[in-house]
């Protein structure tokens, strides 16, 4: 029981740096991205959290994440697709969201999931050629265990808490859309475990990958988006 306690404390805090780990990322300097930390820190003022810790994803596909365990202690990365090809306004409500899901303490399920997730996926190669069929045992396991902690609100009432942290949902809105867009343009290679870490799945809807869907569909995000400032022009 001791063991299996100091297992589990251990893991609460490290898991963030193995989900980092796993996507490559890199801590990001204020000197190199100055406006970008600039942004990060009044919307995490705005959220009432500690600003996060700035990390850079190399690569081409737009994305971005949060981990760690909550409002004290978070990391935020951005992949450099992502802060080439989003305008000021798009970029901040990808941040936005983000914070939105530290705020809530979304990160700390999300982050231990996916690890527990990708472990169970790694496994398979301890069994060398029977690697294949284990897979097809394993994943669907890693995959119900993802589905019965993560549930597709999450993503619905981050985008909310996004749009109120900018005042305005269409950055965000027009965000989706681009990231929709570019992953049809764009392969994307990584453990298909880490889905839930994204702002939206960035992997085609295929073999493995596919039972790993937690978000909603992109469309229904930007309708409920757009009707969030249709209802406060009402208002």
């Amino acid at each position: 029981m001791f063991c299996a306690l100091l297992l589990v404390g251990g893991a609460y805090w490290t898991f963030d740096r193995a989900v980092l780990g796993m996507v490559r990322a890199r801590e990001l300097p204020v000197a190199e991205a100055p406006l970008l930390h600039s942004t990060v820190e009044r919307l995490a003022a705005r959220a009432g959290v500690l600003k996060p810790k700035l990390y850079l994803i190399p690569d081409g596909m737009p994305l971005s994440l949060a981990t760690g365990r909550g409002p004290t202690y978070s990391a935020l990365a951005v992949s450099s697709g992502c802060v080439a090809a989003c305008p000021p306004a798009e970029l901040e409500g990808v941040l936005a969201h983000e914070i939105a899901h530290i705020k809530h303490r979304d990160v700390a399920i999300q982050t231990s999931v996916v690890v527990l997730a990708a472990s169970l996926i790694e496994l398979t190669r301890i069994f060398g050629w029977l690697q294949r069929p284990m897979l097809f045992v394993i994943g669907p396991i890693a995959a119900a265990c993802t589905h019965l902690l993560l549930s597709p609100n999450r993503e619905f009432a981050a985008d909310r808490r996004a749009a109120a942290l900018c005042d305005s949902p269409h950055g965000l809105a027009d965000a989706l859309t681009r990231f929709d867009q570019a992953a049809e343009l764009v392969a994307f290679q990584a453990s298909p475990a880490t889905e839930p870490m994204w702002p939206f799945n960035p992997f085609l809807e295929q073999g493995l990958a596919a039972l790993f869907v937690t978000h909603p569909r992109i469309a229904d995000r930007v309708q409920r988006l757009r009707a969030l400032d249709a209802s406060k022009e009402a208002a």
